[in-house]
C-alpha cells in the first residue's frame, strides 16, 4: 500500500471522505495543510504543470463562483501568482506518492494510480463539497479567519 501525502484545507469535509476512503483501501495517509505549507511555483507546477490552466483551480472557491477569477481567461504567470498568493484557490486535494502526483479526487484516476481495493464508495460525488445542516460548506467551521473566504471546500 501507498503512503500518500495529502495537501487538504483541514476540516472540510470532503477532504475527510477522501482521506477515509484512501485509509479504508490500506493507505496510508499523511495530511498536510494546503493553506500553511511553502509553495514556491516550482513545487507548485510539480503538481498542476501538465494540467489546462482552468483544471489548477476550485471551482467553489468564491472568487471563481462570483466570477471575479475567470480561469480560463487567465495567463499562465497571473494564475500561478493567484495560487500562492491564495492557496484555497488551488483544486484539491494535491496528493503526493513518491514522485508521482495527482491533483482533486477523481475515482477512476485514484483507482488506477494507486489502487482503491474495491472499497465500497460513499454515496454521492466525492469531489464535491458536503453541505452542514445549515447550508455551510464542509469546512468544519462556520468561523473564517479574517480576509478567509469560504470556498466551498470541495475537493476540486
Amino acid at each position: 500500500m501507498a503512503v500518500v501525502t495529502f495537501y487538504e484545507k483541514p476540516g472540510c469535509k470532503g477532504n475527510l471522505r477522501q482521506k477515509t476512503l484512501l485509509a479504508a483501501a490500506g493507505h496510508t495517509v499523511q495530511a498536510k495543510s494546503l493553506k500553511s505549507e511553502p509553495w514556491t511555483a516550482e513545487r507548485l507546477l510539480a503538481f498542476l504543470g501538465k494540467l489546462p490552466i482552468s483544471a489548477w483551480f476550485n471551482p467553489a472557491a468564491p472568487a471563481i463562483k462570483a466570477g471575479e477569477i475567470v480561469p480560463e481567461n487567465i495567463s499562465f504567470e497571473h494564475a500561478l501568482r493567484l495560487l500562492l498568493e491564495n492557496p484555497l484557490l488551488i483544486r484539491r486535494p494535491l496528493m503526493e506518492v513518491g514522485e508521482e502526483r495527482l491533483v482533486g479526487f477523481d475515482v477512476s484516476a485514484v483507482d488506477a494510480w494507486i489502487g482503491l481495493n474495491n472499497v465500497e464508495l460513499p454515496e454521492g460525488n466525492i469531489e464535491a463539497c458536503v453541505h452542514g445542516p445549515e447550508g455551510h460548506g464542509s469546512c468544519g467551521s462556520h468561523e473564517h479567519e479574517a480576509g478567509e473566504d469560504h470556498d466551498g471546500c470541495g475537493g476540486h
